[in-house]
């Protein structure tokens, strides 16, 4: 008996030492997201993102991803009101909230790659475009930059002037005014939409970029491209969290989180837009997609008409404390330092 005493004495006492132990607690950090299963955000900025978080703070805060949270417009709100922690917002979708943001989305008729153009974008919102206070409620994590927009026709057009009267999905910002130049009609359908819309004949072809070609079965409805260097616009996206998503960490793991966002995320994105595209166009060729460049004549009429747009939007976003000139210049001196840095591509493969 005495054995058996001492026995259940001991384990009752290791019992108890391991109560005391307390358990390594794991944050998650729910990310709502869209785009489909197959959009390069959800294969390779989530997916590589999550392992920084998860080397950055040491397995203390991890990253979740959750599908149909709600549609695109409506991300920002799904943010704001911790329904879910952080997602990815495209500007464009919340017309007349977002201005400053047009920035990097005017078209240059120059080549540069979405990765230098979303890191160059990152430090021109802090220091330029932040001020206008269009993210209030929701922390900007990262800023991004899409590749060149060209248009997608149902049926083969040569030049802009081929195109006026024509069904176009438009999504917002630049590429409205852009529209409205080029006298089309304008659709506002979600990239989700498109291939519906178009298969149905219910829009003649979209604005879109040409990841589109693949990640939105763009090819198979729209195959024809019209295409300008640079693009005819870019697009602007922010990956924005809940700030009361900080409550849950310490100041030590907010900061490495804060630490692997910024420009090394921003650069992913832009990374994932760039090889998105490259994959766009080998699909859409490989279905027969024709690739027409639009001629001189009309890029001398987009230059004049970006101008103008250029001038209206420097004199809208001074009412909302930004200096256009300077947050331009600033971003165009970024976006050629960036194309002097090293590439992301490397952490991304690493990962």
């Amino acid at each position: 008996m005495n054995n058996f005493a001492r026995l259940a004495i001991g384990a009752l006492a290791l019992s108890g030492m391991s109560l005391s132990v307390p358990a390594l607690a794991q944050t998650t950090l729910t990310v709502s997201t869209w785009g489909g299963p197959n959009h390069g955000v959800n294969t390779m900025v989530w997916p590589t993102w999550k392992s920084w978080v998860e080397e950055a703070t040491e397995g203390r805060v991890t990253v979740e991803v959750v599908h149909d949270m709600g549609p695109p417009a409506s991300q920002m709100e799904i943010v704001a009101d911790g329904i879910a922690d952080a997602s990815w917002i495209f500007h464009a979708h919340m017309a007349g909230r977002f201005l400053a943001t047009q920035l990097p989305e005017f078209p240059t008729f120059e080549e540069f790659s979405s990765e230098d153009a979303s890191a160059a974008y990152w430090h021109t919102h802090q220091e330029h475009l932040a001020r206008a206070n269009e993210h209030r409620g929701v922390d900007v994590l990262a800023t991004g930059v899409h590749g060149p927009g060209q248009i997608f026709t149902r049926s083969r057009v040569a030049s802009i002037e081929e195109l006026a009267g024509k069904r176009l999905r438009v999504g917002g910002g630049v590429m409205s005014g852009l529209g409205d130049a080029m006298e089309v009609t304008g659709v506002s359908i979600p990239p989700t939409g498109i291939y519906e819309a178009a298969s149905q004949g219910v829009v003649d072809g979209a604005m879109l970029t040409l990841e589109s070609l693949r990640s939105f079965r763009v090819a198979e409805v729209a195959p024809h491209t019209l295409t300008v260097d640079g693009g005819f616009y870019r697009g602007s996206f922010s990956i924005v969290m809940n700030p009361l998503f900080w409550d849950q960490v310490s100041a030590q793991d907010r900061e490495a989180i804060e630490e692997v966002s910024g420009e090394p995320l921003s650069r992913l994105f832009g990374y994932m837009m760039d090889t998105s595209d490259e994959s766009g166009v080998e699909f859409g060729e490989a279905r027969g997609a024709t690739f027409t460049q639009a001629p001189e004549a009309d890029v001398e009429r987009l230059r004049t008409v970006t101008d103008a747009l250029v001038s209206e939007w420097s004199e809208a976003v001074a009412e909302r404390g930004v200096d256009a000139d300077a947050a331009l210049t600033y971003f165009r001196e970024r976006l050629a330092e960036a194309g002097e840095g090293e590439s992301i591509a490397g952490r991304v493969a690493s990962e």
